[in-house]
């Protein structure tokens, strides 16, 4: 029997045992940089959707730069294109990464990305449009790497008990990134610098935390070279007996020998769910994103478009949201009576999508006047904010099932996933008519509501939160384990032996 079992066990599905690692260690830095990251790769993904603005009408910015005649199709290309290659390289990435390593990974995502980003005022004026659509979709090939990657890293690196939280403030980067460069590119466009310092800033920022992730990052702790001893041992046996769902942790699993399971991966029905999850959750938050400030321009009479720090304001108010979220985590994990592991997820996954649903449902009741356009932006602000709640529900459910193939598993759900991004404008595009009818965009706004409730549904039902079989292949599987003191053996047998 395992000795103290009933002492140490709480109902957060976490045991507790006495190494809890520094309060804060290496594994911290690790996502801060991270965190900084993302707010890179998502400032080099928004660049051209508000520098087009001023490359397209230098009235309203500084017109001592070149103004290009390109129509709404041709901006249209423009800013799809970086999803053309965005979508090939998700899956590989996440491969990939699992047997070179994270961290070269995002370095040379990253780098690629914002070379490129330095080159697009010379493509726009040498080359035209056509240009700057290549080289969009090549910067969409070297970001398709980044999600995946960022999942694998953190299976390394984030703690069972921590692992929540550590994701959900990493990817809060990717809000940080998008405020800092709505808010500011107006001004930087109206500016003696002009619409191509948008990209130089963002290109150099990019090179600059190329250049220290290199230097500070490693892709495994095994791998860093000032990582304590402590804060290793607490990062690597955090599954062995903490929480049954990270068993996987327990032995070290050569990558570059454990097969992917391709046909048990599609047949999981917890995958399944969580692929539906993920693609519901797209959907709507790219037509709320996309579509509403549509909305409110030929309904409403109100254009957030043009208004940079407006146009944030959904993104800050998410950046908020997300350390609230962590916060009531945190008490509530710290309660083990309140909640347990499963509800927690599956709380969370539900803030996140029956909330936006919610919003939706009110913004089709909404008609044209002053009180209604500010009662919709109050209602997108909500949604949007809301949504970040998902960071705590399936977006760490990757981990959840399969540590080993994390990145592997957030490729193909997020490559479906910016799928339905790209399929929802299409779709919109055949129920709205005429943008200024209130009642087809109804339709959208029940239509998206209705996603929304099925693809939570289905996560509440089928999600599981435990590491699955096939994790750990039972063929094709040589692994070593991982090397541990005979202090550490002995301090372990009470808590292993009869």
């Amino acid at each position: 029997m395992v000795l103290g079992c009933a002492d140490c066990c709480s109902h957060t599905g976490y045991d507790a045992i006495g190494n809890t690692g520094p309060r804060f260690g290496v594994r911290h830095l690790q996502c801060i940089l991270v965190f900084f990251g993302l707010a890179v790769a998502y400032a080099l993904r928004v660049n051209l959707s508000v520098a087009i603005v001023a490359m397209t009408d230098s009235n309203h910015t500084n017109p001592a730069f070149p103004e290009f005649p390109w129509d709404e199709s041709i901006k249209s290309y423009l800013l799809s294109s970086f999803f053309w290659g965005y979508v090939v390289t998700q899956v590989p990435g996440g491969y990939l990464s699992a047997i070179i390593g994270a961290k070269y990974m995002l370095f040379f995502g990253v780098l690629i990305c914002s070379c490129l980003a330095l080159l697009t005022p010379f493509c726009a004026i040498t080359g035209g449009w056509k240009l700057v659509v290549v080289l969009r979709a090549i910067q969409g090939l070297c970001q398709g790497v980044i999600f995946p990657s960022t999942h694998t890293f953190l299976s390394k690196w984030a703690p069972a008990e921590e692992r929540a939280r550590l994701v959900g403030y990493c990817y809060s980067g990717s809000q940080f990134g998008t405020v800092i460069m709505l808010s500011v590119s107006g001004y930087i466009a109206s500016s003696s610098l002009g619409w191509p310092s948008i990209f130089y800033i963002s290109g150099c920022a990019g090179i600059m935390w190329s250049m220290i992730w290199i230097y500070l990052c490693a892709s495994t702790p095994a791998q860093h070279s000032s990582i304590t001893p402590n804060e290793r041992r607490y990062i690597e046996t955090s599954g062995q007996l903490r929480r049954p769902s990270d068993a996987g942790r327990e032995e070290f699993v050569a990558h570059q020998n454990l097969r992917t399971p391709w046909l048990r991966i599609f047949t999981s029905l917890p995958f399944l769910s969580l692929l539906l999850a993920h693609c519901a959750n797209n959907w709507g938050f790219w037509t709320l994103l996309t579509q509403i400030p549509t909305f409110m321009k030929n309904v409403l009479g109100m254009d957030i478009k043009h208004n940079g720090p407006l146009s944030a304001l959904p993104y800050f108010a998410m950046i908020l949201l997300t350390c609230f979220f962590i916060w009531l985590s945190d008490i509530l994990q710290r309660n083990g009576s309140l909640m347990s592991l499963s509800f927690s997820r599956k709380l969370f996954n539900s803030i996140g999508l029956w909330l936006p649903m919610l919003a939706l449902l009110g913004l089709g009741f909404i008609t044209q006047g002053s009180a209604n356009a500010k009662l919709a932006i109050g209602l997108l602000t909500l949604a949007v904010a809301t949504n970040s709640a998902s960071y705590l529900g399936f977006h760490v459910n990757h981990i959840d099932l399969s540590p080993n193939f994390a990145g592997t598993l957030m490729g193909i759900t997020n490559c479906a996933a910016n799928v339905m991004s790209i399929l929802a404008p299409l779709i919109v595009g055949l129920i709205v008519r005429d943008e200024t009818n209130p009642t087809q965009w109804r339709i959208v706004f029940y239509f998206t509501a209705f996603v929304y409730f099925i693809g939570n549904l289905v996560f509440i039902v089928f999600g599981r939160f435990t590491v699955q079989p096939w994790n750990t292949p039972s063929t094709h599987r040589q692994t070593r384990s991982v090397s541990i003191s005979g202090s550490d053996e002995a301090a372990r047998a009470p808590l292993i032996d009869t």
